[in-house]
């Protein structure tokens, strides 16, 4: 059996499967750009295509690349911290499963050995995976992005949620998304 059905047959992930739904993530083994993140939205569980969404949208304006080499050169990995839709929490989406990023992000890394940059878009990822304080705030961290480089690179989530938070921190759009840019396209041009 593979990853993608141990995920499948998982009993953590039973009610998903009962439903028909199949978990969201793609691990191809050519990859050098992973991108971690939350969850799947609502709209990318039921297309059942990563970032399918105005997230993805903004995701792939601010990576400066097109929608096929997102989704269809081999090069770009997206491994959410929870396979599945969570559900709608009072402001946005319910937060990932626990145990999920736990029991199957190492062995699903694993099987993308070329990887040369992580993304880890929000709170949730960059808790998991940075060495940060409980008490840093993800505009803290997201402004301390070199200190993570080469191999990681902490951005906002792109939803049309942060909107907000955007305008009150001009500087990454201006400074981050050209740095984050610059890191995609040497990787992916080299």
């Amino acid at each position: 059996m593979s990853l993608f059905d141990d995920i499948v047959h998982d009993k953590q992930n039973i009610d998903y499967t009962k439903a028909g739904l199949l978990p969201i993530f793609v691990t191809p083994p050519t990859a050098e750009i992973l991108i971690i993140g939350q969850a799947p939205s609502l709209q990318v569980q039921n297309s059942g295509i990563m970032w399918h969404d105005a997230s993805g949208e903004r995701l792939r304006k601010w990576l400066g690349i097109d929608d096929d080499t997102f989704y269809r050169s081999g090069k770009i990995g997206v491994l959410p911290m929870d396979f599945y839709y969570p559900g709608k929490a009072k402001s946005g989406d319910k937060p990932p499963r626990k145990g999920v990023a736990e029991t199957w992000h190492k062995q699903l890394i694993a099987e993308m050995p070329n990887i040369k940059l992580t993304i880890l878009i929000g709170a949730y990822a960059q808790r998991y995976y940075l060495p940060i304080d409980k008490k840093d705030t993800i505009t803290h961290v997201i402004s301390e992005y070199r200190i993570f480089l080469p191999k990681y690179f902490p951005i906002v989530h792109p939803s049309p949620r942060n909107n907000i938070w955007l305008k009150k921190n001009p500087w990454f759009e201006a400074d981050v998304v050209p740095a984050l840019q610059q890191q995609v396209d040497q990787i992916l041009n080299r």
